[in-house]
């Protein structure tokens, strides 16, 4: 599961260009960074009102589900998706609106050990080769904190699967973004499929 992922502000500067996105116009309050983790602001790319908008969301939808206690309840932040039959998901992904494109520079999962540097948990980092910035697939919707993003996960490829076999994020190939946002429900979750291995590398 992808729980960390990067997006620096310099790259999504030239990407939201090239994609034709407005930037908001207060970008010092917004406490962003550009290592991003769960329950933590991330940008987010979506239509709203016609108009092309990067806005900051924080990284989680919250779930509510069946605690392990008879009448008990947890609540999860969901920020990986993979069910896409599940009615909670596909309500959002059955709305244009609710899609959005999530900029990252590379994604991290995780590596067995510790990282020698920082104490960490070890991370295998992926890139998409001469692209600084591309993005996921991602959904949105309000919720009690402010608006919450989660990104689509699908099968691995095969340069993802030998280290992290159960599934890696759906990265969009850029001619495949307004479909994303604008299509229909078909041909959005007929996108959630594994980027091309050779396109991609290790770092």
């Amino acid at each position: 599961m992808c729980n960390h992922y990067r997006a620096h502000p310099e790259d999504i500067e030239d990407w939201r260009e090239w994609a034709g996105f407005n930037l908001p116009s207060v970008q010092e309050d917004m406490d962003l960074r550009a290592d991003v983790w769960p329950k933590r602001p991330g940008l987010v790319a979506r239509i709203a009102d016609g108009e092309r908008v990067i806005e900051p969301m924080i990284w989680g939808v919250p779930l509510t589900m069946p605690g392990k206690r008879p009448g008990t309840t947890i609540t999860k932040n969901v920020t990986n998706v993979r069910n896409l039959s599940s009615r909670f998901w596909m309500s959002m992904l059955k709305e244009p609106a609710r899609r959005c494109l999530v900029p990252f520079s590379r994604f991290a999962e995780p590596k067995p050990g510790k990282d020698p540097e920082t104490g960490r948990p070890a991370e295998y980092w992926f890139t998409v080769r001469d692209r600084p910035m591309m993005a996921f697939a991602g959904i949105w919707r309000p919720s009690d904190v402010g608006n919450v993003y989660a990104f689509l996960t699908c099968e691995p490829n095969p340069l993802v699967a030998p280290l992290h076999p159960k599934a890696m994020p759906v990265i969009l190939h850029r001619e495949d973004y307004d479909r994303w946002l604008l299509g229909s429900v078909e041909e959005a979750c007929a996108l959630a499929a594994p980027f091309p291995s050779q396109m991609m590398e290790l770092q």
